[in-house]
């Protein structure tokens, strides 16, 4: 089945290579295609005969396109991938694994090493924030954390 709706990721030249490291990482994913540049468009897209153009992979079902069309735009904070752990050892993986060679930033947030950004989420978290009880406790422990620790924002 095609999803309605897929994200395509705009790389300078690392389609490829981006796709192959986000399904490494995921179970369940797999490359389902690759296109390439032709002749057509050479005055246009000035890339070389052959050169990928883009990869179709899925992570868990989700379909994704990777494009490879050049250094004129760049990923940004304003759109970010959710990753939802049932457990810290999902955290961690998910956390070293996509961290590796990017930067690690506040609450959950990451940007891997194509700028793409993550947010490693603890799956308990919607459920602590909707608590008015707790919401504030759990708020001002996570603020104190980059990467989540479950323990401690369900201690909050």
């Amino acid at each position: 089945m095609i999803n309605q709706i897929a994200p395509c990721l705009w790389f300078d030249n690392q389609a490829e290579e981006a796709a192959n490291f986000y399904t490494s990482i995921f179970e369940n994913s797999k490359i389902e295609n690759i296109s390439r540049y032709g002749k057509e468009g050479l005055e246009i897209h000035g890339q070389k005969e052959g050169t990928v153009l883009t990869v179709a992979f899925q992570i868990n079902g989700q379909s994704f396109t990777a494009l490879n069309g050049g250094p004129v735009f760049k990923f940004t904070e304003a759109i970010s991938f959710q990753v939802f752990c049932e457990t810290q050892e999902e955290i961690d993986y998910y956390w070293n694994n996509l961290a590796e060679g990017g930067e690690e930033d506040q609450c959950g947030w990451l940007k891997d090493r194509f700028g793409v950004s993550w947010q490693i989420v603890p799956s308990i978290l919607p459920e602590l924030m909707s608590d008015p009880a707790r919401a504030g406790k759990v708020m001002s422990a996570f603020l104190q954390m980059k990467k989540f620790d479950i323990e401690k924002l369900k201690q909050a």
